[in-house]
């Protein structure tokens, strides 16, 4: 439901397990083949003389070093700025409005705009819910999804609890919470399970 960009991190990923696994298979060849391990150091040797040379053709001035450096320092710099814009697009499409209509006043006919805040189905969906002792935890979003406001409700059952009755509940909370407001907005609800869930125990009244 959020903005979160999952086909870029899918091929991310991707292609991270590729290099990962070329260079465990590589090094995996080259541990089992002492020829192969011997090629590579030839091979190795060639590359680092090259390098060597190149860097001394490269020089600023005598005595100092290459400018191959700043090149190298100016892609890290670029690496940097994109990891950090990935990380920033994740979890986007986060909304403050959860209603909005703009108008006239009645009283004296100057114009006005009605605004509902996300926060007032938010607390008041995760107070209701929390009162329960059947859930382990709860979490009321809000998103803007496709250009429309739309809540997302997930909670934790504790395990043996039936799932269609807790999702009936929450149908209920929100039909009456749509009454209320006289706004009715989409809602995901969503159930979750865990270790928490299978570990802890239920809560008895003695």
């Amino acid at each position: 439901m959020n903005g979160t960009p999952r086909g870029l991190n899918r091929v991310v990923l991707a292609l991270t397990g590729l290099v990962l696994l070329a260079l465990g298979a590589s090094l995996a060849a080259l541990a089992a083949a002492p020829s192969l391990a011997f090629r590579w150091q030839v091979w190795a040797g060639a590359q680092v003389a090259a390098l060597r040379g190149l860097a001394a053709r490269t020089r600023l001035a005598p005595g100092a070093g290459s400018w191959i450096w700043l090149v190298v320092a100016a892609c890290l710099l670029v690496l940097v700025i994109f990891m950090v814009s990935w990380v920033a697009n994740q979890g986007k499409g986060r909304t403050n409005i959860l209603f909005q209509r703009e108008g006239v006043a009645s009283d004296d006919g100057a114009a006005g705009k009605v605004v509902l805040s996300s926060a007032v189905a938010e607390q008041s969906l995760k107070a209701a819910l929390l009162e329960r002792g059947d859930l382990l935890g709860v979490s009321v979003t809000s998103y803007d999804f496709r250009g429309q406001p739309a809540v997302r409700v997930r909670v934790l059952p504790r395990q043996g609890v039936a799932p269609h009755e807790i999702a009936a509940d929450i149908g209920s909370l929100v039909d009456a919470l749509d009454a209320l407001l006289g706004v009715q907005v989409p809602v995901l609800v969503s159930l979750g399970s865990g270790a928490r869930a299978r570990f802890t125990k239920a809560e008895r009244v003695r």
